[in-house]
Formats: structure tokens, sequence, C-alpha cells
């Protein structure tokens, strides 16, 4: 029997959410293909969390060869070369996406290389070729805003951080969100002169505001110099190449410029009005809850859909989609209790409801918190203090939130992770013996 279509499904945009859902519907049984203008893997693999992982472990560097000489290492004539980081990013990058490309081939999914442009319900364009699909899925991720300010186009993003050709000696970060915060840590550690600039008086908005501070006080004992409540009105390129960056206040002297200021959903020039796909004011694909638009035969998943901006989101989106549509298994994500994490120096992480938050909406709150300089950093000299936070509902004794700022936060989060998502209560967590000594223990003696 003749098919009606080229494909059952074709999915534009292999990130992370296009790739698991091209996988999942293939394995499922169907025709499946996916298009992809630049490379396999996204923003995450490409350039996102994978990439800046790595920066941020290479910048680490700095802080441990310091410490090495309290513990008995003596390290004569360290030195950084850049290229050399960045090179070994970019080819880890390269393994990646092959990787991801031979999960698709594996999977008998073919890639459709170039841009794809809707032309209907279930036609698309990609180049000169027209291919058809039962369904499609919006899957094209997100790219970097930049401000509309005279001279923008002197800065950069965090796209082209990953390939500069030298450490820039002195930097100017526009935002205040994750992005701007990890790579003021990332270039700060490398040896670069960090000034952030953020039009709020706070950082990292949805994070717990106790964490937040302590990082702007460890941010800022490191040398990165914050101007809060303050906006770049202008940026002038001088005859030596270097910038000036023009704020209300200031003029910043620079030799770059790194605009992180929020994340766009990536429609323009997609062609969905053609099919009667509704986008909202910030330009993302609606969708239902099982990820379908307006447009009975179009999904979205990821960050074109600007739900929640994160990886793990993306494939939960994607695997739930092709589950329901092809797996003859009807699944819907839940997006509470999603836990998160900034990868700054240090790094911070946290789940469930911030202190405000929990005050706000079930009005008596027990918070629980551990404030104390973790072994390491004591031998070492080093003044730095890691906070755990938990938020527990008094009437209920269960756990609604935990929020911490330390070395390897991220990591021992993910377990207090699973710990609100079961709704376990403080009294159950009090009865874990501790592991000693490790800084996760101090989440079982929390007081």
């Amino acid at each position: 029997m003749k098919r009606k279509y080229d494909y059952d499904l074709l999915v534009i945009g292999a990130g992370s959410g296009g790739v698991r859902a091209a996988r999942v519907a293939a394995g499922h049984g169907a025709k499946v293909a996916v298009a992809e203008e630049y490379r396999i893997g996204g923003t995450c693999v490409v350039r996102g969390c994978v990439p800046k992982k790595l920066l941020v472990y290479g910048a680490h560097f700095a802080e441990d060869l310091e410490d090495a000489a309290r513990f008995g290492w003596q390290i004569e004539g360290a030195s950084f070369n850049w290229t050399t980081l960045r090179d070994n990013v970019l080819a880890e990058v390269t393994r990646l996406s092959g990787l991801y490309t031979e999960t698709l081939q594996n999977h008998s999914v073919e890639v459709l290389p170039g841009r794809a442009v809707v032309r209907g319900p279930h036609s698309v364009t990609i180049g000169e070729r027209e291919v058809s699909a039962e369904r499609l899925l919006i899957a094209t991720g997100a790219r970097p805003h930049i401000p509309d300010v005279p001279g923008c186009e002197h800065g950069i993003t965090s796209n082209e951080a990953f390939h500069l050709e030298s450490l820039p000696g002195r930097i100017v970060i526009a935002g205040g969100g994750y992005i701007a915060n990890e790579f003021a840590g990332i270039f700060n550690e490398l040896g670069s002169k960090v000034t952030l600039v953020h039009r709020s008086n706070r950082i990292l908005r949805g994070y717990d505001h106790q964490i937040c501070d302590r990082l702007l006080q460890i941010s800022t004992m490191k040398g990165i110099r914050f101007l809060l409540n303050s906006t770049i009105e202008r940026v002038v390129r001088r005859a030596d190449g270097t910038l000036a960056v023009h704020t209300a206040r200031d003029v910043l002297e620079c030799d770059a410029l790194m605009f992180a200021t929020g994340r766009v959903p990536n429609t323009d020039g997609l062609g969905l009005e053609s099919a009667g796909v509704q986008l909202d004011e910030h330009g993302a694909v609606r969708v239902d809850e099982w990820n379908r638009s307006t447009c009975p035969s179009i999904y979205a998943v990821g960050d074109v859909t600007n739900r929640v901006q994160l990886t793990p989101v993306a494939i939960r989106e994607g695997q739930a989609f092709a589950d329901t549509c092809y797996g003859n298994k009807p699944t819907k994500v839940d997006y509470r209790c999603i836990p998160s994490a900034v990868f700054s120096h240090p790094p911070l992480a946290g789940v469930g409801l911030t202190e405000a938050e929990a005050r706000n909406t079930l009005g008596a709150v027990k918070i629980y918190t551990a404030d104390f300089r973790p072994m390491k950093n004591v031998l070492a000299n080093r003044n730095e203090r890691a906070l755990y936070k938990v938020v527990v509902d008094d009437a209920s004794g269960r756990i609604v939130g935990a929020h911490m700022i330390g070395p390897d936060a991220p990591e021992i989060l993910q377990v207090m992770a699973v710990i609100v998502k079961a709704g376990m209560t403080k009294a159950q967590l009090d009865e874990c013996v501790a592991i000693h000594p490790t800084m996760a223990e101090e989440l079982v003696l929390l007081k």
C-alpha cells in the first residue's frame, strides 16, 4: 500500500528534544526524518551545556592550582593557554555531534541537511526539495537575544564565546541570569577582568534569594564587578579595536562585550503561519499538554515552546510526544519540581519552592539551613562558605524545596530533587545516617 506522505514524522531541528522524539518514534515503527540546518546535537551539545561545562572545568583549575600548595604540591611555572582549552572543547563537541548522528542512523532516521520551511499542515521545503509528513514536530530551539541598542553588532553572545581567537583582557557581560553568571565565573577564573551589567537589583531571577546573595558576595570577593540597576545604552568601537560600553552612569572600557540577556524561540521565517500555527507574544509555539500546536498535525517540543528552557525537559517532551503519538502510551510531562543548576564559581542549584514562594503559598513554613566552610576550603585557607537550605511545610512536615550553593552543589542536589518529588518529610530525611566526612552529610544534619 502506497504511503500518503513521504514520512510518518518529520522533525525540524536535531537538538536534544528533536533527536529523542525521532529516535523513539522510529523505535515504535514510524518512518522518520530529521531536518537540520547546522549541526546535529542542538544548543546543548554544540553551543550550550556541554561545551560550557567543559569550560567551567577548565576554569576551575585556576583555584585548584592555587590551593595545591596548601596540600603539599609545588607546581612551578603553571600557565594557561586559551587555544588549547578551546580547541579540545570544540573537538569534544564534534565527537558528540557524531555520536548523535550515529544514534539517528542506527534507528533508521533519515537526516535531511538544510533549512526547513513549513508550507502547510503536512508539507515542508528543504532547499529546493519538498517533502511531506503525516505529522511535523517543531524542535528548532532558541537563540540568544541581542538588545536593540546602537552598536550592538560589536557584541558577542554565548554562541561566539566558544570560538574566541584569544581571551579578552577585559570583558563586559550584559545580563543577570545563569548564562551571564556562568561566563562571568569562567572568564574571571581564566584571568579576564569581568564587569557584569544587569538591569535589575537581583541576579538569577527564580532562584532562592539567600543563595543568590551568597553567590553575589563570593563573586565580588573573587573580583567580578557588578553594576546592578543598570542597562547598556550604546556601544562604540574605538580605532584600536577596544569597545566603549556606555551605561547611564558609566563608560566601561573593554576588549569584548557579551550579551546574555535571555533567549528567543527560533520561529522566524519558519513558515508556521502557513499552517495556522499560533505563536505567543515571544514568538514561541503555543502548545497544549500533549505538545500539539493549533494545527492538529503539527507539534512542538523544547525551547521553541518557551515552557521550561532546559535540556532534560526538552528530552522528556520529545519522549512524551513519541510515546503518545507512536507508542500507544499517552504521556504528559510533569513540570512540578524540576531541578536546575547554575555552573557558576561556586555552583548553585535548586528544586521546588524557594523560601519566598513557600511563605506566599503555604503560609507557615520552617527553614533549615547549614552555613559552613567545606573541609577542602578550610585547609586551602579559602574563606568561601557553602550554604544549604531546606524549605518545609510546617503543617505536613513535607520538604517542598531545597537550595544550595557550594562545591558540587548540582551533583548533591540531584538526590534532594528525588526527595522533594517523592514528597518525603523532614523527619524521614533526619532518619538517614550521614556519610562522614562529606559535604552532603549536612543535608541529614540540618537544624
